[in-house]
Parts: C-alpha cells; sequence; structure tokens
C-alpha cells in the first residue's frame, strides 16, 4: 500500500523527467527517516516496484544521487545512504552567512564571483529606495561550505553610497565586513519572501547540481538599524543540502 502511494505521486506528465522525480523521492525518504544512513539501500527491483517504475529508471535515479554525494556505491555489495545532513540556514532579524552555519560546518566563505554597475530593475529599485535606473552595484557571489557550494546569490547596493564595496568584498569575503567599511556596524533583515523551483542551468553549473535537481529561493531586504535599505539580494540554496529554518523578524 505505500509502495502504490508512493507511486501514484509521480506525475508522469509534470515536464520533470522520471529519474529526477524518484531521486527526489528517495532524498525525501532519506530526510524522513525511512532510509536509515550508512545503511544499504534497498535492491533496485524493489524501488522500482516501490515507485512504480522500471530498473532503469530506478538506476539512472541512483547514479545522479550517487554524483551528488548522497548515495555511495560498492562494488558487490550494494548502494549506501550516505551519513551526511542538510545544513540548517536561520533566516531571521540578523542573518550572516558565516554565523548561520556555525557549529555546522569547520570552514565557511563567501567568493565573490563578479560585480558590475547597472541601472536598477523595478524591482531593485523598489527594495532599495532608489529611482528607477539609479545605479546599482550589482555583486554575484557563492557561499560555501567544508568546500561544497551552499548558496548563489545576487545582491545590489546603491552605487553611489557604496562605491568600491566590490573591491572590499572581494579582500574580506564578507558582507558584513564590507557594510563596516562604510560605517555600517550592524544591520537588520527587513524582509524575506521564500519560494522554490528546479535549477536552471546556471544553478547546476554553479552549485554543482544535477538536472532537475530543487533550489530554494530568498528574495532579502536588509535595513540599517534606522530603517534604511541597504542591500536587496535573491540567493538560492540547494535543496539536498540545505533546510531554511525562519525565526521572527
Amino acid at each position: 500500500m505505500i509502495g502504490q502511494q508512493v507511486a501514484d505521486s509521480i506525475e508522469r506528465r509534470s515536464g520533470v523527467s522520471l529519474w529526477r522525480q524518484i531521486a527526489d523521492r528517495i532524498l525525501q525518504s532519506i530526510a524522513a527517516g525511512d532510509f536509515i544512513e550508512n545503511a544499504a539501500l534497498p535492491p533496485e527491483v524493489a524501488l522500482a516496484e516501490r515507485y512504480g517504475v522500471n530498473r532503469h529508471t530506478v538506476r539512472s535515479a541512483i547514479s545522479a544521487l550517487v554524483q551528488e554525494g548522497v548515495l555511495r556505491a560498492e562494488q558487490g555489495r550494494g548502494t549506501f545512504v550516505l551519513s551526511r545532513k542538510r545544513l540548517s540556514y536561520p533566516i531571521g532579524a540578523r542573518t550572516r552567512f558565516s554565523a548561520g552555519l556555525q557549529g555546522q560546518t569547520s570552514e565557511r566563505h563567501i567568493v565573490l564571483l563578479a560585480s558590475s554597475i547597472e541601472p536598477a530593475s523595478q524591482r531593485v529599485a523598489e527594495g532599495l529606495g532608489l529611482a528607477r535606473g539609479a545605479g546599482a552595484m550589482r555583486l554575484e557571489t557563492r557561499g560555501e561550505a567544508d568546500g561544497r557550494p551552499v548558496s548563489r546569490a545576487a545582491s545590489w547596493f546603491d552605487a553611489r553610497r557604496f562605491a568600491g564595496i566590490d573591491a572590499a568584498m572581494a579582500e574580506t569575503g564578507s558582507i558584513t565586513a564590507s557594510l563596516a567599511r562604510f560605517g555600517i556596524d550592524d544591520y537588520l533583515r527587513q524582509s524575506t519572501v521564500l519560494s522554490a523551483r528546479h535549477a536552471d542551468a546556471a544553478d547546476l553549473a554553479d552549485l554543482d547540481l544535477q538536472p532537475g535537481a530543487i533550489v530554494l529561493v530568498t528574495v532579502a531586504v536588509n535595513v540599517t538599524p534606522d530603517g534604511r535599505p541597504i542591500q536587496f539580494s535573491e540567493s538560492r540554496f540547494p535543496a539536498e543540502r540545505v533546510e531554511l529554518k525562519l525565526s521572527a523578524l
């Protein structure tokens, strides 16, 4: 009965390949504790019956999860569930990348991938309190923890007020430390909008994901303690590695 219920949830006309859907179901089962960490995964034939697909589809799903570091394949022994839990990233009044992952990882840093000054789009202008088309400094960054990419973000700042923040970010590897150079010693999260979607081509490359993977998306505005907007950002987190934990803003 359980297997039939799961099989019924497979959307054969969803536009998402069957093997990716099976991979996602296996991920959900691991998160729910159905498949014990470090224990062998059920045989392909059993998984095929459970999910209502053929063994080739199951094999493709397992192969993808091995590449993603979720499973470990051992010749002649089977496939095993790795004991790697998702990171819990808190989103609250003072959301900070390094502090949020402290205690869960031994090494964390943010890499500046690119920067540019561009005309503020409508949503960026509204987020930063600028006129549409005003200069906005855009920083493209990737957050890494223990050598693995765990976030990819685009952040915008008032280009006039924060001229040189790209150089500061390249040197410090920290948004907080970069803002401190402009006299901002504290800032607060004013708003966060959450959503989820399938990773696009850029996400797959930047976050080292397989096609069909899910990313969690946050669109956020940070402000000074007196309420002045300083940062508008859109961040993507790989759902297979990170869970977002919300607290009151």
